[in-house]
């Protein structure tokens, strides 16, 4: 057989690689990329706003976030939870009259099913058997046993059965870190000091720079590429190099001689740095309609 040309179509076999040109090109196909270090955030911006905090706060399990962001989110949820525990009290209330309904439509009936029974003390024989005893053919029709105007029709609008309304559950009272998931409360907030980096030659503004902060104890310069933590007394930022090398030999604090506990330690989660040894997740995944052969 002669060699083809690069784009020939004369093939039988639709190849992994043609496959995979024409999803590109037509739209199908989960597509995935690899994320680079300008996908992902600075380890000193908010995990909500992605930008630089302005007034830093940390959570126990080490996110930053900017204070009026996350007070924003919190009293955005509270809000919500508001309304939801309104709807629910509203189908509660509706539920509880829709049963009294039932309970007193149910004692009305029986107590009209008394009062016909009181009346006909002599009742008299069925004339029509035909119509409460089952036929003993094979096949039992459905308009037997009285039940044609049980059964709704749905070539009949007044008969058609119509959806019930969906139900509310309960609302969740707690408020929870859009980050890890976990119970969040304004108090648990610890308030961040960054220390910046005292450079009388570099006259950028504070986002411009590129080295903006630096170990409050070691004068390190901070980057995603650099172990970082909050102590939670002062709020001082770290590295995690000071923390074993300095703080963690007689547990007190190198500033203000205050002794510290293991949980006093947060860890501060980085944003990334575009290398596989420090983040997890690099790969960007986009879910589109698979390419139908």
């Amino acid at each position: 057989m002669t060699r083809h040309a690069r784009n020939c179509t004369a093939g039988a076999v639709y190849t992994y690689h043609e496959k995979k040109k024409d999803a590109e090109s037509s739209g199908f196909g989960t597509s995935s990329r690899r994320l680079g270090k300008d996908s992902v955030k600075s380890f000193d911006c908010c995990s909500l706003t992605l930008q630089p905090c302005r007034n830093p706060v940390i959570t126990k399990d080490g996110y930053l976030f900017d204070k009026e962001a996350i007070l924003t989110y919190v009293i955005t949820k509270k809000k919500d939870y508001t309304r939801k525990m309104k709807e629910y009290e509203r189908q509660v209330k509706e539920d509880q009259e829709e049963q009294a309904e039932k309970t007193n439509n149910e004692t009305k009936k029986q107590l009209d099913k008394f009062i016909s029974i009181e009346k006909n003390i002599v009742s008299s024989k069925i004339s029509n058997a035909s119509e409460d005893i089952p036929s003993t053919s094979g096949a039992i029709s459905n308009v037997s046993l009285g039940k044609r105007k049980e059964l709704p029709s749905f070539w009949v609008p007044s008969q058609t059965p119509s959806a019930k309304k969906a139900r509310i559950e309960k609302p969740d009272s707690k408020v929870y870190c859009p980050m890890s998931g976990r119970p969040l409360k304004v108090r648990d907030l610890i308030d961040v000091k960054f220390t910046l980096v005292k450079d009388p030659s570099d006259k950028k503004s504070l986002i411009a720079k590129e080295n903006r902060y630096m170990c409050a104890v070691t004068h390190d310069i901070l980057s995603n590429a650099v172990p970082c933590a909050v102590l939670k007394t002062t709020g001082d930022v770290v590295t995690m190099e000071c923390v074993e090398k300095i703080i963690k030999k007689d547990m007190i604090h190198p500033l203000s001689n205050e002794k510290l506990a293991e949980t006093d330690i947060i860890p501060l989660q980085r944003g990334g740095t575009g290398f596989s040894t420090t983040n997890d997740n690099l790969q960007a995944k986009e879910a589109r309609p698979a390419l139908q052969c």
